[in-house]
């Protein structure tokens, strides 16, 4: 009940309002508008919360599922050959750190999703491709299981370990666009010469292997993988 005020003749008489509305419509509207701005604000705030947790879960699994996994084999001269293959089966790659008997690292990207092998020899300013084929997901199957049980450690025993060797001749007359790679490819390859290059018998009398790379897988397998030119 609203009290008012009328005036007579004489004296201010007290009545009682029968339309109250219009008298407190001023001060009983601002409680409703700061109830409703303080509604807004509160769920702007959820919705943001709810936005960065969304982005820090989707981003940190893909870091956890990376999993690096050394192996270690012994050379023909009983020398160890330590590598290391960084695993992510979330986008099905594998790549690995292969370092030469000269200290010079040299990086072979096994991407399995699009079917494909890159070779980034550290002092040459070229990545080489290659499509794999049967025996090379068979290689690499055994690392994306090693990721799975956290096997960070895979020794291969000199008696055991068969040894293979693989010429690839670089088709140079067909330069690759490097902006059409799909990623990681891309940005491996960046500011460098992409070649297709094929399995062949060997490089012949005539031409000149430049340089070779050794990879070792957990199936007791070690691969040489050499490479050259092959005539326009």
């Amino acid at each position: 009940m609203v009290r008012c005020w009328k005036h007579s003749e004489n004296r201010l008489e007290d009545a009682q309002c029968t339309d109250g509305g219009s008298a407190a419509s001023p001060r009983s509207h601002f409680p409703h508008k700061a109830f409703w701005v303080s509604l807004s604000a509160s769920l702007l705030l959820v919705i943001i919360a709810l936005t960065l947790t969304g982005h820090l879960g989707q981003s940190k699994p893909h870091s956890e599922s990376l999993q690096l996994v050394r192996i270690t084999a012994p050379d023909q001269n009983g020398l160890l050959i330590n590598q290391s293959a960084v695993v992510d089966p979330q986008n099905n790659l594998v790549t690995f750190s292969v370092t030469s008997p000269a200290n010079q690292t040299s990086t072979v990207l096994f991407d399995i999703k699009h079917g494909l092998i890159c070779y980034k020899p550290v002092d040459q300013e070229s990545c080489y491709l290659r499509k794999m084929e049967e025996s090379d997901y068979e290689n690499v199957h055994p690392l994306l299981q090693a990721s799975t049980h956290k096997q960070g450690q895979i020794q291969l025993s000199r008696n055991e370990t068969q040894r293979q060797k693989e010429f690839l001749g670089v088709l140079a007359a067909s330069p690759v666009d490097v902006s059409m790679l799909e990623e990681p490819l891309q940005t491996l390859c960046q500011d460098s010469s992409v070649h297709w290059t094929r399995r062949v018998d060997g490089p012949g009398n005539q031409r000149l292997v430049y340089f070779c790379i050794d990879i070792c897988f957990p199936s007791n397998i070690c691969v040489s993988v050499c490479f050259y030119y092959l005539p326009e």
